[in-house]
């Protein structure tokens, strides 16, 4: 699966991680309905540094439709509520 996180670049993440980046998701989403931003950024960070060690970086002039696309980890945490389905990030 593609995924894009914002201002970082695309990544080729095999499809058999989703469970694992699921968990990480999860994490995300109870920092953030907490407010706990402590927690919010420990698991965006553990998010996004996950895509970046199980995927494969794709070159910048390669044009693929993004699956998914994560904040980059910079965002704020309401920067990330506004992203934030009754799913997630990470639908699954």
């Amino acid at each position: 699966m593609i995924i894009r996180i914002l201002g970082q670049g695309q990544y080729d993440v095999a499809d058999t991680r989703i469970d694992e980046l699921n968990t990480l998701d999860t994490r995300l989403q109870t920092a953030v309905d907490a407010g706990d931003t402590e927690a919010f950024t420990a698991a965006l960070q553990a998010l996004v540094g996950t895509v970046r060690g199980l995927g494969v970086r794709l070159p910048d002039d390669t044009l693929v439709a993004s699956e998914l696309v994560l904040p980059g980890e910079d965002s704020d945490l309401e920067q990330v509520r506004a992203l934030l389905t009754d799913e997630g990030l990470i639908p699954g």
